[in-house]
């Protein structure tokens, strides 16, 4: 597996791309913290009943996906970050290399779980943040600091982060700890 990890991630470094350079440079720092997905759950909180409940499942989703990456997933593997020297990434697409594990990609698993959560909850939503999720991921191995492993297995932990986040949600509302929203013409 890591063979076939590396010769992806030596594949995606060798190949000249000099206009996506800087935008998914870009992206990838834009993306540190979390900053776009609670960006969007600002704007969501907004509007009307369903945008605030998605913007509340998708705070959520991206709680529990950060937490389980960074306390968890790479204390626990404790895998090395790629040597984009040896791998020749290209200079101009390089933002700094985390002083973390490489596995999982936190970045792949709070976007992928913002995006799932978000989506379920405000349909219209789920393909552009999708495609968000998709492109912050693949910045992360495109800018040097990320297998494509490490990706995948942070949008499996999205996902899964996205599915505990709505099931909490659901289980707190039949139990009446939170209310429901009263819906209007749009949720």
């Amino acid at each position: 597996m890591q063979a076939v990890d590396g010769a992806l991630y030596a594949a995606v470094a060798a190949t000249p791309t000099p206009t996506l350079d800087r935008a998914l440079r870009r992206l990838s720092h834009t993306a540190d913290h979390s900053k776009i997905s609670l960006a969007v759950a600002a704007g969501l909180a907004l509007g009307p009943g369903r945008s605030r409940r998605a913007a509340v499942a998708g705070v959520g989703a991206v709680a529990l996906a950060s937490a389980t990456a960074n306390l968890f997933g790479k204390r626990m593997v404790r895998r090395r970050r790629p040597d984009r020297e040896q791998a020749r990434v290209i200079v101009a697409r390089q933002v700094p290399m985390p002083e973390s594990a490489s596995f999982p990609s936190g970045h792949t698993a709070s976007a992928t779980a913002f995006a799932t959560a978000v989506g379920v909850v405000l349909p219209p939503a789920a393909v552009p943040l999708g495609a968000l999720a998709v492109a912050v991921g693949y910045s992360r191995v495109h800018t040097g600091v990320h297998y494509p492993g490490d990706v995948a297995a942070g949008a499996v932990l999205g996902f899964a982060s996205a599915a505990v986040s709505l099931a909490v949600g659901r289980a707190l509302l039949v139990r009446g700890v939170i209310r429901p929203t009263v819906r209007g013409p749009s949720g």
